[in-house]
């Protein structure tokens, strides 16, 4: 159970826990893949690893975000979007990590009662010839009556998003 976030009895609410991790991803959901170089070397490498470990990458786009800690296996986190009674609090839980050197982040899966059904991975990786690249894979479908409503605006919506994050991440690993 979470220490900070009080998600009662929420569970993932979709059956293809740590998809991300391998390919292909499940059918029936809209795919997302996005890869951005963050810059070059082991210190950029650590400092974007750290940000997006952290949530700060999160933080830094604007969005709220409540987490028990930082990104682990069965930690909880809620992010929230947008601002007073158009506000969004989107429940979700890391469900696995890499375990490589050169790959640092994050995957973590809906919880019921998130408007989407579905997971999605935030990997920064440090490639062979030093340059750092931040890679987002998600898969994900309506869950909500609003984001069915939203249809195909939805995609477009959460691709805008995973490009703030790069931006975002650049920053925040430029600057340590």
């Amino acid at each position: 159970m979470s220490r900070l976030i009080s998600t009662g009895r929420r569970v993932l609410s979709y059956p293809e826990h740590g998809a991300t991790r391998r390919r292909p991803l499940p059918d029936g959901y809209h795919h997302l893949h996005h890869r951005t170089r963050i810059g070059h070397g082991r210190e950029v490498f650590e400092a974007a690893g750290a940000a997006v470990g952290d949530f700060r990458m999160h933080r830094a786009t604007g969005v709220s975000v409540r987490a028990d800690g930082p990104a682990v296996p069965g930690a909880r986190v809620e992010i929230g979007l947008g601002v007073g009674p158009l506000r969004i609090d989107v429940p979700c839980e890391v469900v696995w990590t890499p375990d490589a050197p050169a790959l640092a982040g994050f995957a973590y899966g809906t919880l019921t009662g998130h408007p989407e059904s579905g997971e999605e991975s935030f990997l920064v990786e440090l490639a062979p010839d030093g340059t750092v690249w931040f890679e987002v894979t998600a898969f994900s479908r309506p869950a909500a009556w609003y984001t069915r409503l939203a249809g195909p605006l939805v995609p477009v919506l959460q691709l805008a998003y995973v490009r703030l994050l790069g931006r975002r991440l650049r920053t925040l690993a430029a600057t340590g």
